[in-house]
């Protein structure tokens, strides 16, 4: 009776830990998860922060620069994408189309030097570069969030509980096609 009781005993006492592990590792998910969202809004912050800088800078440089409406327009649909973006993808596709036409403006700015001396405009560049800053190490960040709970979610033990709850891989904030290339500058 006495093993009976030990055993029975001992049963108990592993089954309360699995349930304490599992609630450990269901938690730990929880939080990752929950960081990886909480990266994203910062990511998100700093890509609004650009977006309210954007108008300023396109309107200061408009007035000098009527006849480069083709790079005003690339801006503005691009704007209008990242407002409008529903997923981590489409906020992703359209930051970087949204850069390439930023990439583009600072090109036509560096061909007009009545531009570059106009301190509306280097200010507003300064935020802009700024910003970037921002952006590009909050990008890193959610990055290094991502790498954590997908690295999580897919070890083991762990993957039992995530598969279990529904725990699924994120997507990282990843360079758009070209961005590995640098901008021409012409100041012919």
């Amino acid at each position: 009776m006495k093993k009976v009781l030990i055993i029975l005993a001992a049963l108990v006492v592993l089954a309360v830990m699995v349930v304490m592990s599992t609630f450990g590792s269901y938690n730990s998910l929880v939080a990752m998860d929950e960081e990886v969202n909480r990266q994203w809004a910062v990511v998100e912050s700093s890509l609004q922060r650009r977006f309210d800088l954007i108008p300023n800078l396109v309107e200061t440089v408009k007035g000098a620069m009527a006849h480069e409406e083709e790079v005003f327009t690339a801006i503005a649909d691009a704007r209008a994408r990242l407002a409008g973006a529903a997923s981590v993808d489409e906020s992703v596709q359209a930051s970087n189309e949204l850069e390439g036409a930023l990439s583009r403006l600072l090109v036509v700015v560096e061909n007009y030097p009545e531009l570059k001396s106009n301190q509306n405009v280097t200010g507003l560049m300064d935020e802009l570069a700024g910003t970037e800053n921002r952006i590009n190490t909050e990008r890193n960040r959610y990055n290094d969030a991502v790498s954590k709970y997908n690295s999580a979610i897919r070890s083991f033990p762990k993957n039992i509980m995530a598969t279990m709850f529904g725990f699924e891989k994120r997507p990282y904030f990843e360079a758009s096609p070209g961005a590995d290339t640098a901008p021409k500058v012409n100041f012919d």
